[in-house]
């Protein structure tokens, strides 16, 4: 099953190397590259070109998320679509196989696969990769939860329905809840795993949560988010990411990130909710609340990628 790839990248020479030699090495060979760069001026184009990658260019002023990908879709020449973030990269070989298998059923839309982060990564966010990215597949998924970090989509699907545009983030979920509300259905692929390498500050953290309260108060109007939501949530989070910081003997050195990670999402969530009323309880459960992530035990048996690339 071949595809197109399209990544999104500004400024991310330091990641994109990894990516694209992760590509490389997959089990599916026939593969199309496309990066949509919005401006960078590093060494982002000219590493994408030397991995034989097609670069499609939109200004910086008129990016958005949708809008690059919708940019990027709209150049590919293939059915399936896979899209990464240009700072991800495929644990194992077989990454693309995993992620693409769930479309051998014709109601599958869209795909998404797990990810896991870095030993850099804070420890909240290791548990939020926990909560939203499970160790087992789900062939049709009631929510329309997905992320396109690491997922791929039918482009004949897009044809009849692109990204939201005006969306200041969220635009998968936004897609896949269109899509389901056509009847067809959104899966996970547990084995499709990427690493995803965030390094934020408590100020990037704040306005990433912040800008997907507001898009998903646009894609859910009925949603709410309030004060008591702001002070219950934090709280119970911050107690979930210090007694699994503590079993895991890591307490120490996580535990002034776990404070300022945890008041950062849901400050971000609720300013971004500041009007609004809440999403359905499904979702919330999905975004928000925390719960028992035991760590995954064993490993699969296929050999992961050893990147060449530091």
């Amino acid at each position: 099953m071949n595809c197109s790839i399209v990544i999104r990248a500004y400024n991310e020479s330091k990641h994109l190397g990894r990516l694209l030699e992760g590509i490389q090495r997959q089990t599916i060979e026939d593969v199309e590259i496309i990066l949509v760069d919005s401006g960078s001026t590093d060494s982002t184009v000219s590493i994408a070109e030397s991995f034989g990658a097609r670069v499609v260019r939109i200004p910086s002023e008129e990016f958005t998320f949708g809008r690059s990908l919708n940019f990027g879709v709209r150049a590919a020449t293939r059915e399936f679509i896979v899209i990464a973030s240009a700072h991800v990269y495929p644990v194992y070989p077989d990454w693309l196989e995993c992620l693409l298998r769930p479309f051998e059923d014709e109601k599958v839309a869209v795909v998404y696969g797990k990810q896991r982060g870095t030993d850099e990564s804070k420890f909240s966010e290791h548990q939020i990769f926990h909560q939203w990215f499970p160790a087992t597949d789900i062939a049709n998924q009631r929510s329309p939860f997905c992320n396109n970090a690491n997922a791929a989509i039918r482009k004949s699907l897009w044809e009849r329905q692109a990204y939201d545009e005006t969306l200041t983030g969220l635009e998968d979920v936004a897609w896949a809840k269109w899509a389901q509300s056509q009847d067809y259905r959104v899966a996970y692929a547990a084995h499709a795993e990427i690493v995803h390498v965030h390094k934020e500050t408590p100020r990037g953290v704040f306005n990433r949560y912040r800008r997907e309260a507001m898009a998903f108060k646009r894609i859910f109007p009925e949603a709410h988010f309030n004060i008591y939501d702001f002070a219950r949530l934090t709280v119970t989070n911050v107690l979930s990411d210090l007694m699994h910081a503590a079993r895991q003997r890591v307490l120490l050195k996580n535990f002034a990130s776990i404070f300022w990670f945890r008041f950062n999402q849901f400050w971000g969530t609720y300013q971004g909710y500041r009007h609004s009323s809440a999403v359905t309880q499904q979702l919330r459960q999905t975004f928000y609340y925390p719960h028992w992530s035991p760590r995954e035990k064993g490993k699969r048996d296929v050999e992961p990628i050893r990147y060449n690339q530091k």
